[in-house]
C-alpha cells in the first residue's frame, strides 16, 4: 500500500497545478470560471491526501512513516506553489474586490461573497502579496515546519510504541478488571504469552485508569513520569522534541515577522472570532482564578482524607497521587465509584446512544455495512440516511492499536460539496467522515469510563459537522470554519451523554440488559462536578501557556523551553500536584501542526457557546 502514495501524489500534484494554471490563463472572468473552478481544482489530490492523512494518523507503520518523512516538505512546497501561480492571485483579488457590490445587487449569494473573502484571506496569509524573495523564504519556512512537525508527531508515536512496563497481576491491586484485562491483552499482542505477564503502555485510556485506582504509589509514579515525559528524549536520546519545538517556535516567529506581526500569536488570532491574543487570554484568566480556588478546595479534601486514613505521603499530594485520592474521596463523600457505571457503558451501548441522539436531533439513521472492507478490521462502516436519502458514509475506528496516534479526532476521506464538475457522478458529493478514538479493546466486551463515553460523543459532534454539511462549495464545507467556532458542534453533542433521559434509555448492563439504576444515576449526578477544579486547571494551564509562549517577542539562542514552562507555571501560580494535560514535548496540538498553535483556547471558547445557543 505505502509504495503507491509517492507516485499517486506526483500525478495528483501535477494535475492540481494544471487546474490552477487553467484558471489563471482563462479569458473568462466571472465567479464560476474563477472561484467555482478554484473550488473544484485539485480534486484528485484531495482524494489521495484524504487516504494518506488517515493512514499517517491511524495506521502509521514504519514504512508509512518513511513515506511521511519524504513527502512532508514536498507537499508543503506544492502547497506554497499553489498560491504563486502567475496571474492566479490577481483573479482571486478581482473577485474579492467586487464581492460587496455583487452581494448588494443580488448577483451573488451570501455564500459566494463569503467564499470570495475566505479564499482571498488565505492567499494573503500564504504570502501572495510578498515579493519574490520573501515568497521563496516563506516557502522555505513552511517546508521546514512541515518536516519538523512531522518529526515531532513521529517521535511521540515511537515513544508510545516502545515504552512498556511489564507487571504481574498482583501489581494491579485496586485496578478494575477491565484495566487488568487490557494489560493482559497488550502482553499477548506483544507476543508475551507467558502466564501472569501484563504490560502497561502509554495510551491515555490505560494510563489514567491505572493512576486512578492502583494502590501502588511507586508504580503510579513510574507510569506518571513516563507518560508526562513523552518526547523528552528519555526513552530514546535521538527523540528530543523540546529541541524540535524550539526550532518550530523560531520559524513561526519569522513567519509572523514577514506578515509584520509582533508575534505568532498575533498572526494566528487575526483570523479568528477572538481576533486578539488578549481576548483569548481574558476568557482563560476569568476561568483560571475560579479554577484555582476549586482545585484548592479539592486538594484540601484529598489531604484531609489522607490524614484521616493515617497515611503519610512523602512530598504531599503529587501528580501521581491526585487521581487516585480523588477517586477515594469521590467514593467516601458521594458514595460513587465510576467503575460501577462501566458495565452499563459498553462501547456498543454508548455508540447506540450516540446514534439515537443523532437521530432524535437531526433525523440521521445509521445502517451498518459489514460488506464494505475498511483499512483495518476494527473499523465499522455505516451508511448515514436522512429522510430515506443517503447523506454520508461514516467510519468508526474506536480502538487503540500499534502505529495509531494517541487521542481522538474527526477526519474526512471526502468532504461534502454541491460544486461538482459536469459529468461527475452524484455520489462524489457525499462526504466520507471518520471518527477515531483510542479505547482499550476488551477480549469480549469493551467497557468505557464515562470520560471515554464523553470523548466518543464529542468526536461524534465533529462527525455531525461533516455529515450534515450543506455547503455549495467544498472550501466552505464541514469543519472549514474559524478555528474558535469548530469546537461548538462537539461541545453541544458531548453534553447529551450525561442527560438522565439518555442514560435511562441506553445505559444497560452488558451482560444482563439491566437498565442503569436510578440510584446510581443520582449518585453520579451528585458527584459529577467533583474534581472539576483539577480537570479545568489541567486544560486551562495548557491554553494559557500556549498563548503566552507564542506571544514571546523572540526565542534567542539561550531560550530554554523547559525553563519557560517551569517559570510560566510558577508565574500563574499552578496548583501543586497538577501538571499541564499536555506538556511541551508531546503537545501535538501545538507542535504536531500549526493548526491549533496559539489556538488551544478554542475548546473553552467553543464551550462557552452551548450556554447561549
Amino acid at each position: 500500500m505505502t509504495e503507491h502514495f509517492v507516485p499517486a501524489f506526483d500525478v495528483a500534484m501535477l494535475a492540481h497545478i494544471e487546474d490552477l494554471e487553467a484558471i489563471a490563463s482563462s479569458t473568462t472572468n466571472d465567479f464560476e470560471s474563477i472561484l467555482g473552478a478554484y473550488d473544484r481544482a485539485g480534486s484528485l489530490l484531495s482524494k489521495v491526501a484524504g487516504v494518506y492523512g488517515n493512514y499517517t494518523s491511524s495506521l502509521n507503520t514504519p514504512d508509512m512513516q518513511l513515506v511521511q518523512t519524504e513527502m512532508a516538505p514536498i507537499l508543503s512546497r506544492h502547497n506554497s506553489k499553489t498560491y504563486d501561480i502567475p496571474g492566479l492571485f490577481e483573479k482571486i483579488e478581482s473577485m474579492y474586490q467586487v464581492k460587496d457590490e455583487k452581494l448588494k445587487s443580488g448577483d451573488w449569494t451570501a455564500e459566494q461573497s463569503r467564499f470570495a473573502e475566505r479564499v482571498y484571506i488565505k492567499f494573503v496569509r500564504m504570502g501572495a502579496k510578498f515579493d519574490a524573495t520573501t515568497k521563496a523564504e516563506y516557502a522555505d519556512i513552511q517546508a521546514e515546519l512541515a518536516t519538523l512537525q512531522t518529526k515531532f508527531r513521529q517521535n511521540i508515536l515511537k515513544d508510545e510504541e516502545e515504552w512498556e512496563l511489564v507487571l504481574e497481576e498482583t501489581d494491579f491491586d485496586g485496578c478494575p478488571a477491565d484495566v487488568i484485562a487490557a494489560a493482559r491483552q497488550v502482553a499477548i499482542d506483544k507476543k508475551k504469552t507467558e502466564p501472569n505477564v501484563y504490560v502497561m503502555t502509554l495510551g491515555r485510556s490505560m494510563v489514567e485508569p491505572f493512576l486512578s485506582y492502583s494502590t501502588r504509589r511507586d508504580l503510579r509514579k513510574t507510569v506518571f513520569d513516563a507518560f508526562s515525559k513523552r518526547g523528552e528524549s528519555l526513552i530514546s536520546p535521538d527523540r528530543d522534541n523540546l529541541k524540535i519545538a524550539t526550532e518550530i517556535l523560531r520559524l513561526r516567529k519569522r513567519q509572523a515577522q514577514l506578515h509584520n506581526k509582533g508575534s505568532f500569536a498575533d498572526y494566528q488570532f487575526e483570523d479568528t472570532m477572538a481576533q486578539t491574543p488578549e481576548a483569548g487570554m481574558k476568557l482563560l484568566n476569568d476561568v483560571w482564578e475560579k479554577s484555582k480556588d476549586a482545585a484548592k478546595r479539592e486538594r484540601e479534601m484529598l489531604e484531609s482524607f489522607v490524614s484521616k486514613k493515617g497515611e503519610t505521603l512523602e512530598g504531599g499530594i503529587q501528580g501521581w497521587d491526585w487521581r487516585y485520592y480523588a477517586e477515594q474521596v469521590r467514593l467516601a463523600e458521594f458514595n460513587f465509584d465510576e467503575n460501577d457505571m462501566k458495565p452499563y457503558l459498553s462501547l456498543d451501548s454508548v455508540t447506540n446512544a450516540a446514534f439515537d441522539v443523532s437521530n432524535k436531533l437531526y433525523g440521521l439513521k445509521y445502517v451498518k455495512r459489514d460488506d464494505i472492507v475498511a483499512y483495518h478490521p476494527d473499523v465499522n462502516v455505516y451508511e448515514v440516511h436522512r429522510n430515506d436519502k443517503l447523506v454520508a458514509i461514516f467510519l468508526h475506528d474506536n480502538y487503540a492499536r500499534p502505529y495509531k496516534g494517541s487521542g481522538a479526532w474527526m477526519s474526512e476521506l471526502r468532504t461534502q460539496t454541491k460544486n461538482l464538475a459536469p459529468g461527475t457522478v452524484p455520489i462524489k458529493a457525499i462526504p466520507i467522515v471518520l471518527n477515531n478514538n483510542n479505547f482499550n479493546k476488551g477480549s469480549d466486551h469493551t467497557l468505557l469510563s464515562f470520560t471515554d463515553g464523553v470523548t466518543l460523543f464529542h468526536e461524534f459532534g465533529h462527525g455531525h459537522h461533516g455529515m450534515l454539511s450543506d455547503a455549495t462549495y467544498e472550501y466552505l464545507a464541514s469543519t472549514s470554519v474559524l478555528k474558535d467556532f469548530v469546537e461548538l458542534p462537539s461541545q453541544l453533542m458531548e453534553h447529551w451523554l450525561s442527560e438522565p433521559v439518555v442514560l435511562k434509555e441506553h445505559a444497560k448492563h452488558y451482560l444482563t440488559g439491566e437498565v442503569l439504576p436510578e440510584d446510581l444515576i443520582k449518585r453520579f449526578k451528585a458527584a459529577e462536578l467533583f474534581n472539576e477544579g483539577f480537570n479545568t486547571i489541567e486544560y486551562t494551564s495548557c491554553a494559557m501557556y500556549d498563548i503566552a509562549l507564542h506571544s514571546l517577542p523572540d526565542y534567542n539562542d539561550d531560550f530554554d523551553l523547559a525553563k519557560f514552562e517551569q517559570d510560566y507555571l510558577k508565574e500563574i501560580d499552578m496548583p501543586q500536584g497538577i501538571i499541564m494535560r499536555h506538556r511541551p514535548a508531546h503537545f501535538a496540538h501545538l507542535f504536531g501542526s500549526s493548526s491549533y498553535a496559539s489556538g488551544y483556547y478554542v475548546y473553552m471558547w467553543g464551550e462557552s457557546f452551548p450556554f447561549s445557543v
